[in-house]
């Protein structure tokens, strides 16, 4: 990873894709590790993780997590699910973030050097492309090491610097046995009954 010490940095977390990256690598990330590691780049400013919420459930199994990200270090950024019928009458829940990040990305970069986008999603090539012509560094973080790919090409290429997260397990993967991982980093976002951020796609069927 090529970082410079003294840039201002930011992370921006696409939860959802992150979380479905990690398990197709079949690891846990650890957030306090990935903050501890990214405040050892440059000067971190902000770690935003963006996630949809289905608000109608009297217990969601992300709440935990979400809860504690809020408290150590994490800006969260979270919206409720949309509830639609398909035109097959299938109903569906959308939770789509883009918008949200890109816009907090826009509206951040006049204070930031270096940008650091937790996405595979080629949907933010522009926001990228965008970035950079702003004068900003853009690093992608997402994994080629899968079959497919969970980064697409298009934004692989755009960005300034592509960090496979498989080369990050060791200094990010939970690791058993440590008090904070297994207390809060084991309410991941599995067992959600109406919304699965493990889907990589912006919809899920119910």
């Amino acid at each position: 990873m090529n970082f410079y010490p003294t840039e201002r940095i930011a992370l921006f977390i696409d939860g959802a894709n992150l979380y479905a990256t990690a398990k197709s690598l079949g690891f846990d990330i650890d957030y306090k590790r990935l903050l501890t590691l990214f405040r050892g780049k440059g000067r971190l400013l902000r770690a935003l993780y963006y996630t949809a919420l289905a608000e109608d459930q009297e217990y969601s199994s992300i709440r935990p997590l979400i809860d504690w990200l809020d408290y150590n270090g994490y800006t969260m950024v979270t919206k409720p699910t949309k509830e639609f019928t398909d035109a097959s009458g299938r109903r569906k829940i959308k939770g789509n973030m883009d918008i949200e990040l890109t816009v907090d990305a826009m509206e951040l970069s006049e204070h930031l050097d270096h940008v650091i986008l937790f996405s595979g999603d080629g949907d933010f090539r522009t926001l990228v492309e965008a970035l950079q012509h702003k004068g900003k560094r853009v690093s992608v973080v997402s994994t080629m090491n899968t079959q497919p790919p969970m980064v697409s090409d298009e934004l692989r290429r755009q960005a300034d610097q592509f960090i496979d997260l498989a080369d990050m397990e060791a200094e990010v993967c939970r690791v058993a046995g440590e008090r904070e991982a297994r207390e809060h980093t084991h309410h991941s976002h599995r067992g959600s009954s109406n919304y699965n951020p493990a889907d990589s796609d912006d919809f899920a069927d119910v």
